[in-house]
């Protein structure tokens, strides 16, 4: 059979319940289109992208454990086979460019129809690209630009206090514990109960999550 003939195999991976069962119905009533599984975070998304193989994965951005760049990054690598189509609320150039550096092949906001959905889906099995305008504009309003602008944080997330956020900030900047105690005039037990905390906060389990999301967040 023809890959024209056969549907295109869809995981859906969505933080949000709501979100990722709407999306499995919307594209369960596609013609064409299967969703052979779906996952609410990035880890599981790996996980399920070895267990089902699909042909592309429709990829949430902010999500806990693993975020949608890094569970890219990873699916990209390990299942050549399998495409990446980003969907998220987020349009930011940072988040456009992080993604498809990522090795992501398509890039929608939450705001794209059934019918924008289904041709990037079937445009990145074929070995093309999906993007929507949005990301199209980003992308050329960074070549014209040059490098992205993280954009600067309104408030700290997650509850992280001010110290918490400054220690943070060291580790993104690859400072050890003993060097982070120096500089803020603390006790090294102290730093590694701020690590502790604010890890819990963040959602993260080590330091290379910590820094990524120090990016994310423009703490960094």
């Amino acid at each position: 059979m023809t890959a024209e003939s056969t549907p295109t195999r869809v995981l859906v991976v969505d933080d949000q319940t709501v979100v990722r069962e709407g999306l499995v119905l919307l594209l369960g009533l596609l013609p064409g289109i299967e969703v052979v599984a779906s996952a609410a975070d990035g880890a599981e998304a790996v996980r399920l992208v070895a267990a089902h193989a699909p042909d592309v994965v429709l990829m949430d951005l902010r999500m806990p454990r693993v975020d949608g760049v890094e569970a890219t990054r990873l699916i990209t690598g390990r299942h050549p086979g399998t495409a990446v189509v980003v969907l998220t609320t987020y349009s930011d150039d940072v988040s456009v460019l992080d993604a498809l550096k990522a090795g992501a092949r398509g890039y929608l906001t939450k705001d794209a129809d059934a019918e924008e959905i289904a041709r990037a889906l079937t445009a990145v099995r074929e070995g093309g690209t999906g993007l929507g305008r949005a990301a199209q504009e980003r992308l050329v309003a960074a070549a014209v630009s040059g490098p992205p602008q993280r954009p600067r944080p309104t408030g700290l997330p997650d509850g992280l206090t001010a110290r918490e956020t400054e220690v943070l900030t060291l580790i993104a900047e690859g400072h050890s514990n003993s060097e982070i105690a120096r500089r803020l005039t603390i006790g090294e037990s102290t730093v590694k109960t701020h690590i502790n905390n604010l890890f819990a906060k963040a959602g993260v389990r080590d330091r290379a999550q910590a820094v990524r999301y120090a990016y994310r967040h423009g703490l960094a």
